[in-house]
């Protein structure tokens, strides 16, 4: 069993509309990194967010903020969370199993631009669509993280070899 694979199960089956990035992203590219977390860029849509809320609340999932989760379909609302909370990444935890999935709401990279050169990889008998080298790159670069800096090196890297 892979990390998060109910989650990844459940996301196929329902069609929801997400790319992995952040950590797993890194790792799946080829790059080993530690990370417990999921990063996702998902398509903002009430019918996508809503999937994606039931499923993690009903895998035991619960919200870090106290707001309603399916308000980041609203644009305006969003730009608020961005601006005055300082959010980048709208968070579930469970807390049983010291899991959590970010949704990630700022970011110099939108879904809709990453879902261009999505990377579908292939794990058991589930396909988990990837940010590209170049669109991990371009955010990591954003972040300042110290953590993001070694990774920049590590995708860099890779990316050289996949040029050969």
């Amino acid at each position: 069993m892979i990390f998060y694979e109910e989650i990844f199960k459940a996301f196929q089956e329902q069609k929801v509309k997400y790319i992995l990035v952040g950590g797993l992203a890194v790792n799946l590219l080829g790059a080993m990194r530690t990370t417990s977390d999921m990063d996702i860029l998902v398509e903002m849509s009430d019918e996508n967010l809503k999937k994606i809320v039931e499923i993690l609340k009903s895998r035991g999932y619960r919200v870090k903020y106290p707001v309603d989760p399916l308000k980041l379909s609203d644009p305006h609302i969003r730009e608020e969370w961005i601006n005055k909370k300082h959010m980048k990444a709208f968070n579930f935890y469970k807390d049983d199993e010291l899991k959590e999935v970010d949704l990630i709401i700022e970011s110099p990279v939108t879904y809709e631009d990453a879902k261009k050169d999505t990377v579908n990889i292939k794990v058991g008998d589930l396909i988990l669509p990837v940010i590209s080298l170049s669109k991990l790159i371009k955010m990591k670069k954003v972040s300042g993280r110290n953590i993001d800096e070694l990774d920049i090196k590590e995708l860099n890297r890779l990316k050289k070899l996949k040029n050969r």
